[in-house]
């Protein structure tokens, strides 16, 4: 019996060289690269809106405490050369004796602190610590400041600010974020215009 063998070819397999590998391997790397970056910037978009809109609630809520407050002290009068807190007013925990608006003048905190001088998010409104699992991480607020300013406007232009006491003020409260090199980042910003309303008289 007779077999028949065909000859091999000898055509080469086609395959990638070391060059073309070595493109590809690049061109994956810069695709990674780019693709980390995007995600990157995500993140920090992602994180930096997180804390502009918690720091909104902040401002408001600082605000909100402000106006609480009686416009001027009991006995005091409303053109008070001077605003700020009292040396018996500043002895208390926080802004907890701090009775009228102009108190606030002034008033920086860093970190960011409650009514009774506690971390933010660690206390319950009492000054009391709440249960530890609904407590804020102890660090998170450690870069925040808050700022209060209260001054006296024009009562024919209530835009611009009053060297001398009126009957308006004006409230404003900044919410920044401290960077490691001491530069402040504005968060958020909230302001609120009063007026003084005599009590009416009998």
């Amino acid at each position: 019996m007779f077999r028949t063998e065909f000859p091999r070819s000898t055509a080469r397999r086609p395959a990638f060289t070391l060059v073309e590998a070595l493109i590809a391997l690049s061109i994956t790397s810069l695709a990674g690269a780019v693709l980390l970056l995007s995600v990157q910037s995500s993140l920090d978009t992602t994180i930096e809106a997180v804390e502009r809109t918690i720091a909104d609630g902040v401002a408001q809520q600082t605000l909100d405490e402000v106006l609480t407050k009686r416009y001027v002290g009991q006995g005091d009068s409303p053109l008070l050369v001077t605003l700020g807190a009292a040396t018996t007013e500043l002895l208390g925990q926080g802004t907890s004796l701090f009775d009228d608006t102009d108190d606030f003048n002034g008033y920086v905190a860093q970190p960011l602190k409650g009514t009774y001088g506690e971390i933010l998010g660690t206390g319950d409104d009492n000054g009391n610590p709440r249960l530890a699992n609904f407590r804020v991480r102890s660090d998170f607020f450690q870069n925040w400041r808050v700022r209060v300013d209260v001054y006296y406007l024009d009562p024919t232009n209530p835009m611009n600010a009053s060297a001398a006491p009126t009957n308006y003020r004006a409230i404003e409260v900044h919410v920044e974020l401290i960077r490691p090199n001491g530069q402040a980042v504005p968060l958020a910003s909230r302001k609120r215009v009063i007026t003084y309303v005599p009590p009416p008289t009998s």
